[in-house]
């Protein structure tokens, strides 16, 4: 695969500023410096279900979680199972961030959830997205240059771009008629699809990062490599 954009820098070949995602099977420790009110600020630990209630909130989550996290959780857990699905997270972010769409929602579920889970997610990986949420807020916000809500295609370049990833322009332009109505206006992205387009980019840069071990820009893939790395990006939410 050739070498990408900005990665061929051989100073600092990935730019580490784009909000990071928790490993599947570590500790995870969010960051806790973004715009978006109610942060949770400790550390992402595995573990499901809400355990014991204490006067702090349900004992699963990570100490020292926002009250208003929890409460978020708690309104659309209705079967008090510990979990939620699609479209309880759904509920919860939309009345929190943004009206998210099914589909963006689901590819949250897709990267937040444990490995060993179907799609839903516990008080943990609540607390890591809604972290990761409030950075992509920010980010939002920041390269929003007339207030308009919405990010337009020299917009979502710049912010790609100063989170570390040098689209280019033809790649761009392909993920942007995702999101098209089929006429010739301008494509412009909410919020919710801002997080969607965004969270493609890292996801598959971080799958690209995994095999380009010098950090060169530039890897060598085998044909199975290629499909395991894209394919769950194209099957797993839509």
């Amino acid at each position: 695969m050739s070498s990408y954009g900005r990665y061929n820098s051989q100073s600092q070949p990935y730019a580490p500023s784009a909000p990071e995602l928790p490993p599947p099977s570590s500790n995870y420790t969010p960051p806790n410096n973004y715009t978006q009110t109610s942060p949770p600020s400790s550390n992402y630990t595995q573990g499901y279900g809400y355990g014991q209630f204490s006067s702090s909130g349900y004992s699963n989550f990570p100490p020292g979680t926002n009250p208003d996290i929890i409460t978020s959780f708690q309104m659309v857990d209705t079967d008090r199972s510990g979990f939620i699905d699609d479209r309880e997270l759904q509920r919860a972010l939309s009345s929190s961030f943004h009206s998210f769409n099914l589909r963006t929602i689901r590819l949250l579920m897709f990267l937040f959830k444990h490995p060993n889970e179907s799609l839903r997610i516990g008080p943990n990986e609540f607390a890591a997205l809604w972290n990761c949420l409030g950075h992509w807020r920010g980010i939002f916000e920041r390269y929003d240059k007339d207030r308009s809500g919405k990010i337009d295609p020299l917009e979502l370049r710049d912010a790609l771009y100063g989170i570390g990833y040098a689209v280019p322009a033809s790649v761009l332009q392909l993920l942007l008629s995702k999101y098209g109505d089929g006429s010739a206006r301008r494509v412009e992205l909410g919020f919710d699809n801002f997080v969607e387009c965004a969270m493609i980019i890292k996801g598959l840069t971080d799958k690209f990062k995994d095999k380009d071990k010098r950090y060169s820009g530039s890897a060598t893939l085998s044909y199975d490599d290629f499909m395991s790395m894209v394919i769950p990006f194209l099957v797993s939410y839509d």
